[in-house]
């Protein structure tokens, strides 16, 4: 089954540009977040089949984002459009190559529609939610991997030479003292988008999740050295924000 989701999956991104380094990332992120999916699920006790389930809703969580960057050449959903939607509607044609199964169908449906929403709804069943939750689980994780990979100008948008005098808004660190992630409209200053990645270890939900979060070591890697930089700060309150973030994670 897995061989022949890869191999459909494979088909489906060679129609995009290969040489868009941003394909090439988004690529090894799916193929990371399946393989956190399989291991969560296992980690879970669920049994094969339902194993097999969790990687394929990993699999397909971020199919929208190929037509997403070809039709806007953004990977920002405020700049286009909602990927996780548009991820449906691609699954409504490829699906077929995928799986026929029309319960998984249903659930892969759900995790997909929802797996960056701020929270999941209440009208989802127990087995819904808890492929919802595995999936937003592995993507918490390999987005805290993403982040130790790349640079603060990729992901922040300001160069080295400006993390040294980024800022940390109120309304960010309100947000990491009530332990939880950050809303869209919460990221005003340049270094929240820092912050929001390190809150994301608040909210993963299984057991698995957070063990395997601390066995990598990406948390305290992005703790230690952000961006492969030296986290040292001109404004005297900036510095005693991130030192104050640092001590709080050191005790998760």
């Amino acid at each position: 089954m897995r061989q022949s989701c890869l191999d459909a999956f494979k088909s489906y991104v060679a129609r995009y540009d290969a040489s868009d380094e941003r394909i090439a990332l988004k690529v090894e992120h799916t193929y990371e977040v399946a393989e956190l999916c399989d291991e969560i699920a296992r980690g879970e006790g669920l049994p094969p089949a339902d194993v097999d389930l969790a990687w394929l809703c990993g699999l397909l969580h971020d199919i929208g984002r190929f037509e997403q960057l070809r039709r806007w050449g953004t990977f920002s959903d405020a700049d286009s459009c909602s990927h996780a939607a548009l991820g449906i509607q691609v699954l409504r044609d490829e699906m077929g190559s995928f799986t026929d199964d029309a319960e998984w169908i249903r659930i892969i449906e759900r995790a997909v529609a929802l797996h960056s929403d701020f929270r999941l709804p209440d009208d989802l069943s127990a087995r819904q939610r808890l492929f919802c939750v595995i999936k937003r689980d592995a993507d918490k994780v390999d987005i805290l991997r993403v982040f130790n990979r790349s640079s603060c100008t990729a992901v922040l948008g300001i160069g080295p030479d400006a993390f040294s005098r980024g800022e940390i808004s109120d309304v960010a660190f309100e947000a990491f003292g009530e332990r939880r992630c950050l809303a869209r409209d919460e990221r005003p200053g340049s270094l929240d988008g820092l912050v929001g990645a390190v809150c994301l270890a608040f909210e993963l939900e299984l057991p698995t999740s957070r063990k395997i979060l601390g066995t990598r070591g990406y948390l305290q890697a992005l703790l230690r050295e952000p961006f492969g930089l030296r986290p040292r700060f001109e404004s005297e309150l900036i510095q005693r924000r991130w030192d104050a973030i640092c001590d709080v994670m050191a005790e998760m």
